[in-house]
C-alpha cells in the first residue's frame, strides 16, 4: 500500500478530501472557505497532500514568515494513522520550508497530544513554552515547540547527487 504514497501541492479541489480529514482529525476544524482563503489569498501559505491510489490520506500546512515556518495544520485520514505517514508528512513540510529559505519551524500541540509531541521531538522540534487556554474548544493549553532547519539534513530525494 506505501508503495503508492505521492506528495504534491494541494490544490483549490482537494479542499472536500481535506475537510473530511479535518473533520476526523480535530475538534476544532477548518472550514472549507478558511482553506480557501489560504490558499488564493494568503501569499505566506503553502499546502501538500500526502495521496495514495489518488485518495489524499494527509496534508499539512504552513506560513514561511520572513525566515520561520509556521506549521498551521498536519493531519492524517482515519485508516491510514499509524503507518509512518505522519512522519513522511512532517519530513516533506519540513523539506519545503527549507527550499523556502527559512531557518526555523514553529508549532502548537495540545498538551494532551501525545502522540503528536513524540513525533514533533523525534524532528528535533522542542517544547519552548505553554499558550494558557489556547484550544477555544476547551480551552487546553498548547504547548509550543520550536525547531532549527539549517542544523538538520534535508532529505536526499530520488536521483539527487550526494
Amino acid at each position: 500500500m506505501m508503495d503508492h504514497v505521492a506528495v504534491r501541492r494541494m490544490k483549490l479541489e482537494d479542499i472536500e478530501q481535506i475537510i473530511e480529514i479535518e473533520h476526523q482529525a480535530f475538534t476544532l476544524p477548518w472550514t472549507k472557505e478558511a482553506f480557501y482563503h489560504e490558499m488564493v489569498n494568503n501569499q505566506l501559505a503553502f499546502y501538500i497532500v500526502l495521496e495514495i491510489d489518488q485518495l489524499i490520506v494527509g496534508y499539512a500546512g504552513m506560513w514561511a514568515v520572513i525566515d520561520e515556518a509556521h506549521v498551521t495544520n498536519i493531519a492524517i485520514r482515519d485508516g491510514y494513522r499509524n503507518k509512518g505517514l505522519g512522519d513522511r508528512l512532517l519530513t516533506e513540510i519540513k523539506a519545503v520550508a527549507k527550499t523556502l529559505g527559512m531557518q526555523r519551524m514553529a508549532l502548537e500541540v495540545r498538551v494532551s497530544n501525545d502522540v503528536a509531541q513524540k513525533l514533533y521531538t523525534k524532528h528535533a522540534f522542542k517544547s519552548v513554552g505553554i499558550r494558557k487556554r489556547y484550544y477555544t474548544d476547551n480551552h487546553e493549553d498548547a504547548m509550543i515547540m520550536w525547531a532549527e532547519l539549517h542544523e538538520q539534513q534535508a532529505p536526499i530525494r530520488k536521483g539527487q547527487q550526494t
